[in-house]
């Protein structure tokens, strides 16, 4: 059974085949040539736009996800807008940085959204995870990508950029949103 990922980048393909390997889907990229605009206010919402978008273009099942950063001292953003806060991973660290300024209150979260939907569009499953945390002063860390050196988590007392894959897995936001979407994506009947 086959499963397109709404997405061109095959870094996240792996990504997804690292936690969905041992079901019963084959995952795909989706064809370049297919964009959606990503015109949602909310994460849940571009979701489950890519991934019906998708769905019909293929005529197959596919699965998409929208992810950000929310942080509590600017009323949630960067949020639906976390990848296009700046040019390159670099900027956008330097804008939110910038924008905190000496703000003591540095609580944030990165939240995920997945949505899967079926070969005529609607939406069969929905999942949503959560990571809290706060923003750095600075960063920390030379692992992970976009927000992660400065998005360090109290619990493990590392940011995202100093953990393991493995670590970052089980507890990030989208590693919550795809852990409590595959015992019901093993039970899908195409």
């Amino acid at each position: 059974m086959q499963l397109v990922v709404a997405t061109s980048n095959p870094g996240k393909l792996k990504e997804l085949q690292k936690y969905l390997g041992d079901l019963n889907w084959d995952l795909v990229l989706k064809p370049q040539e297919l964009d959606v605009e990503e015109t949602g206010d909310t994460f849940a919402a571009n979701a489950r736009l890519k991934a019906s978008e998708i769905a019909i273009a293929t005529n197959n099942w596919a699965i998409a996800d929208d992810s950000g950063l929310q942080v509590d001292a600017l009323n949630g953003a960067p949020g639906v807008y976390s990848a296009r806060y700046g040019a390159n991973d670099s900027e956008r660290i330097a804008r939110l940085l910038k924008e905190l300024g000496q703000e003591t209150n540095r609580k944030a979260q990165f939240a995920c959204a997945i949505a899967i939907a079926r070969p005529d569009g609607s939406i069969a499953l929905e999942s949503e995870g959560v990571c809290r945390g706060e923003i750095l002063h600075e960063t920390r860390g030379d692992g992970g990508f976009g927000y992660d050196p400065v998005f360090f988590v109290p619990d493990s007392q590392l940011t995202f950029a100093q953990m393991s894959p493995e670590v970052k897995r089980s507890i990030s936001h989208r590693g919550k949103a795809l852990a409590s979407l595959i015992p019901q994506l093993g039970k899908l009947k195409p």
